[in-house]
């Protein structure tokens, strides 16, 4: 069972004095049989009260307010977690019987919200791919293995080229993004033959070089299998989500999943950085609070708006904390 120490830290410096910053995290880890949460230390700048709740999809949201003054804004969250690796799906159910299955979940909570599909303008030429990737007798979980890895050998990992306001118009045209867009390209996918796919946000805890995603917040998705359950996918590196993929939230898309996010008072102007650190039981090293990463994707122009005046799109601009 491997166990990791993690650090997430966001840090925000204003242009100039700001206040009632109003902000919600999701960076409490999903505790499950796959997944122990030993402890967990969040610190915020201006030690304020993070009122928790469990929101639709079952993640735990904090939420909190800074009303004094301040021109930084520091989170901090340091986590112990264990993974446990899980078992993978079993072919021996016969593919027709696997797909009746998913039909009978096609009008069953949770999962019609995890199958409505978002349309853009290249859904039929995603259509077109998805029939020529499928085989007649593949069961769900070798498409969803297929599916991954045409993702993953189509579209090229490249950070700062989308941010979250990327459509995924842009990104089928682009052929190109970060771990949110391959997630989101291989959920369309999956939903195109009415696969039940979710979006996952979280760590990903190894050093090998070969792996994309580490030093932020990572993502993947989740199919549905039948007889079986969530299965994680990982398209950004073309494996299968498991003990090494520490969970933080499940969603639909990433803005059910966001890791913090937030309006205040004040000048718009800030600068964003995040430091994500990971280490496993065999390492030495403490948390760090003062590593931060700065090569994050690049902030959006600031829109200049009054002083002191609610930032009409800072939900937008704080979700720079873009995932990579």
């Amino acid at each position: 069972m491997p166990e990791f120490k993690i650090q997430h830290i966001t840090k925000y410096t204003y242009e100039g004095l700001v206040r009632d910053s109003a902000n919600q995290i999701i960076l409490f880890p999903i505790k499950d049989a796959y997944q122990d949460v030993i402890k967990q230390d969040m610190q915020v700048t201006g030690n304020p009260v993070i009122d928790t709740h469990i929101d639709y999809y079952g993640n735990e949201v904090g939420s909190f307010t800074y009303s004094e003054q301040h021109c930084l804004m520091l989170i901090n969250s340091k986590l112990e977690v264990i993974t446990r690796q899980r078992p993978l799906p079993v072919n021996d159910i016969f593919p027709e019987q696997q797909w009746e299955d998913l039909k009978r979940l096609q009008y069953t909570m949770p999962y019609i919200d995890f199958l409505k599909q978002e349309y853009f303008e290249g859904l039929s030429e995603l259509q077109v791919i998805v029939e020529q990737e499928r085989s007649k007798n593949d069961t769900p979980y070798q498409i969803a293995l297929r599916f991954c890895n045409y993702v993953y050998q189509n579209f090229e990992y490249i950070k700062g080229v989308t941010t979250v306001e990327t459509t995924l118009d842009e990104v089928w045209k682009l052929k190109a993004g970060v771990c949110q867009d391959f997630a989101h390209i291989l959920m369309v996918m999956l939903r195109l033959l009415k696969i039940p796919a979710r979006y996952v946000s979280g760590y990903i805890c190894t050093h090998s070089s070969a792996m994309r995603g580490e030093g932020a917040t990572h993502a993947w998705a989740e199919v549905y299998i039948p007889d079986y359950g969530w299965l994680g996918i990982d398209p950004t590196n073309n494996c299968i989500a498991n003990e090494t993929h520490v969970r933080l939230a499940v969603g639909r898309n990433f803005s059910d999943c966001s890791p913090v996010k937030g309006v205040y008072k004040g000048s718009s102007g800030h600068k964003l950085e995040v430091s994500v650190t990971v280490e496993d039981e065999n390492s030495c090293n403490s948390y760090d609070d003062n590593k931060f990463i700065h090569d994050t994707a690049p902030l959006q122009p600031v829109t200049e708006l009054p002083k002191n005046s609610y930032q009409r799109y800072m939900e937008i601009i704080q979700q720079q904390q873009q995932q990579q």
